[in-house]
């Protein structure tokens, strides 16, 4: 099976913790990742000021963080169809603090 490559060209902050993200081959769909912001890793992106801090990474094409996390452009680009395993994955990385 091959693995399509995608790079996120652009985005914009049209919620919360939504972003309306562009891809290199035209796709254009809006991201709600407020359900997936748990963990070490995901969790403080649940500040809406640390969220904000997106920005593109133009070496690998994707959305990232200062505080390190990314997402695999793939992913984004077809999140339809992988959100609701990305949810169930987010469940499992839930900390105390997540559920203040």
């Amino acid at each position: 099976m091959q693995h399509l490559i995608y790079r996120v060209e652009s985005f914009e902050q049209v919620g919360p913790h939504t972003l309306r993200i562009t891809f290199d081959d035209g796709l254009s769909r809006a991201v709600n990742f407020e359900r997936v912001l748990f963990g070490d890793l995901y969790g403080p992106l649940r500040d809406p000021d640390e969220f904000a801090r997106v920005k593109v990474d133009p070496e690998v094409g994707t959305l990232v963080w200062p505080s390190g996390a990314d997402f695999d452009p793939a992913i984004l680009h077809d999140w339809p169809e992988h959100e609701k395993s990305f949810r169930r994955a987010a469940e499992r990385w839930q900390t105390p603090a997540d559920v203040c």
